[in-house]
């Protein structure tokens, strides 16, 4: 299931990270994940409930091979 936020919060929305970079929809191997991935820093934040987790003890780094709903 994909992302649905809506269009003005994802612009406000940062990468908690030091360059708070924006985030786009999806995970690297899959832009339908239920993940936003930050531009600058690679991670990936679960998104639940349609609810972003913008939290970096939550993020998670996967790499364009990595299924981002195993484990």
């Amino acid at each position: 299931m994909a992302v649905q936020l809506d269009a003005q919060l994802l612009e406000i929305l940062a990468c908690p990270c030091p360059e708070h970079g924006a985030l786009l929809v999806g995970a690297p191997a899959d832009p339908t994940a239920d993940f936003l991935t930050c531009s600058v820093c690679h991670r990936s934040y679960p998104v639940t409930d349609g609810i972003p987790v913008l939290l970096l003890d939550e993020a998670v780094r996967l790499d364009a091979d990595q299924d981002p709903t195993a484990g």
